[in-house]
């Protein structure tokens, strides 16, 4: 049998599954106990579900990440709650003029409004080991022709439990191939390859995979070197 190609969805019918998703939430968390006592709040936005507030405890934050990620339509979980307190360290890799949230750390190959440091992302970041708790990298890695250099990077700095947000444009899609600085063209099954890397390099395990038509999403939560590889049946819900 061949599969189809994902067609990008309308701005419509992106709305449209935003008002699905804010409902089924809202469903889920009157008939979920452990959601209805959690201080988070989560907003829909063309598929990507935005978690904000504070929770006791880091468990609760993967908690709702995995529910909200189980809804079926949801393409990545980005989440911005302050855990214990305490605000997430968040990195916004290559961001430009338009981070991701504005108190995000960004950092970038030159200076621009929003930009907190220059850094070039193909090299070593200048920043400490497991000192990171989120990093965006939007519309980043199709400019690399090595990322993963930047992808190993980011295994580094990022803390246990830290999250990589992934997002670039889908390589069946005229974007990816319309920019004449892209470099690299990407698919869902690309994020499946750096999640089976071989023995002694960093590995990763997908929280969240998908595409749009338009754009591929990943959510990525660094593996240490003895914990065990996802199983198959839970790549087997994103991957070919």
């Amino acid at each position: 049998m061949v599969a189809l190609a994902p067609t990008a969805l309308s701005g419509d019918r992106l709305r449209a599954r935003d008002d699905f998703l804010t409902g089924a939430y809202a469903d889920l968390a009157k008939h979920d106990d452990r959601l209805g006592r959690l201080a988070v709040e989560v907003r829909f936005d063309r598929g990507v579900a935005h978690l904000t507030g504070e929770v006791a405890d880091p468990a609760d934050l993967r908690l709702v990440r995995q529910l909200v990620g189980q809804l079926d339509g949801v393409l990545a979980v980005w989440a911005r709650v302050r855990v214990g307190g305490l605000a997430p360290v968040v990195l916004d890799l290559g961001c430009g003029p338009a981070k991701q949230y504005p108190d995000n750390l960004g950092l970038d190959l030159r200076l621009a409004p929003g930009v907190d440091a220059v850094a070039d992302l193909s090299r070593s970041l200048p920043i400490a080991d497991d000192s990171v708790d989120v990093i965006f990298t939007v519309h980043i890695l199709e400019h690399l022709i090595d990322f993963l250099v930047l992808v190993d990077e980011c295994h580094r700095v990022l803390r246990p439990g830290g999250v990589l947000h992934v997002m670039s444009p889908w390589w069946g899609h005229v974007n990816a191939v319309a920019d004449p600085t892209h470099v690299r063209l990407l698919d869902v099954q690309t994020i499946k390859g750096i999640c089976q890397r071989p023995p002694g390099t960093p590995r990763w395990y997908p929280l969240h995979a998908g595409c749009d038509g338009a754009s591929i999403f990943a959510d990525l939560t660094p593996l240490g070197p003895d914990d065990p590889a996802p199983e198959a049946s839970h790549l087997a819900r994103f991957f070919d």
